[in-house]
């Protein structure tokens, strides 16, 4: 009869590495290395071992990530990775947080000051957070959904991002389209040729589906995750919020059918301000390929700038 069973599906996994700076709150500490080198810093650290960490920007997001794991009653598995730059000696003040915190994060690397970037991969990772971006910048180079971690301009709620709202459980994740959940082609016309030649073509292409970001592999996993919950109760939200408007949003949407992904919110903005709308969202997180996207998200919710395309050659050239 064992030979006649249909295997159960395989449940999703999502694995998210973060440091211990996107973690958590240390730039008390990080002042302390910047000013007084290393071995200050080691010492800082070991001398406030007991002290525990206050929440970071992406510690909301990470809670919510691992509350998953009880929201779909074991259907799904997501891990987060803990990869910092600190040695094993002054990160045991970072793992006495977690404990304090109540977060269920097993598995780190502690790379004494060398990048850890090359474990995100190794350890099949969706997305790496971080607030170091050469780090960022390597992971993605390595095929890694990566984003470094803007401060959040608002001081806003632990949950939320923003002042004064009510905590949800519910994980809200917002992208931008171009070089972020897909490759930056449509852009690259946009820069060199102008919003109407920009527009023309995205027209002419409306039926072929754009080619895949960064973050496609990680969405596409949040989506897997939304399809084992019944309809109107899934603990996971996605948006995209973009600047295209009509007619350049027709090949995003057929994108998308294309990838068999569905998506919750869909805002073709036309060049608008993306943060209002972003804050009316309650998103847990941003990413956007963008910085100055990303400096005005994050007066309002945490927000991640992803240095892929051809926005940042351009900015780094």
């Amino acid at each position: 009869m064992s030979r006649n069973r249909i295997p159960e599906p395989e449940r999703p996994t999502l694995v998210v590495a973060t440091s211990s700076r996107a973690l958590f709150d240390l730039d008390e500490s990080h002042r302390v290395f910047e000013e007084e080198g290393v071995d200050a810093y080691h010492a800082y650290q070991i001398e406030h071992e007991e002290d525990v960490l206050q929440p970071g920007v992406a510690f909301s997001l990470v809670r919510k990530l691992l509350r998953l794991n009880g929201l779909f009653e074991g259907r799904v598995k997501v891990e987060v990775v803990l990869l910092s730059r600190n040695s094993a000696d002054t990160g045991l003040r970072v793992f006495n947080s977690i404990e304090h915190h109540g977060l269920d994060i097993t598995r780190a690397a502690f790379t004494g000051g060398r990048s850890p970037f090359e474990y995100a991969s190794v350890l099949g990772a969706h997305l790496f957070l971080s607030a170091e971006p050469e780090d960022v910048a390597r992971a993605l180079q390595a095929g890694v959904a990566a984003a470094t971690i803007a401060p959040l301009q608002g001081g806003g709620g632990e949950e939320t991002g923003t002042v004064g709202e009510a905590p949800s459980d519910q994980l809200r994740i917002a992208f931008d389209g171009d070089a972020v959940l897909f490759s930056d082609e449509a852009e690259r016309i946009y820069r060199s040729r102008g919003l109407e030649a920009f527009e023309a073509s995205e027209k002419a292409a409306a039926h072929k589906p754009l080619e895949a970001g960064p973050f496609r592999r990680f969405l596409e996993v949040l989506h897997r995750m939304q399809t084992l919950a019944e309809a109107g109760t899934s603990p996971i939200r996605t948006a995209l919020v973009t600047a295209r408007g009509a007619p350049a949003h027709e090949r995003v949407i057929r994108t998308l059918r294309a990838w068999n992904i569905r998506i919750d919110e869909a805002l073709f903005l036309g060049g608008m301000e993306k943060s209002a709308f972003l804050k009316a969202f309650r998103a847990d997180i941003f990413f956007d390929d963008q910085r100055h996207h990303v400096s005005s998200a994050a007066q309002f919710v945490p927000a991640g700038h992803v240095p892929h395309g051809i926005a940042n050659q351009s900015s780094a050239s």
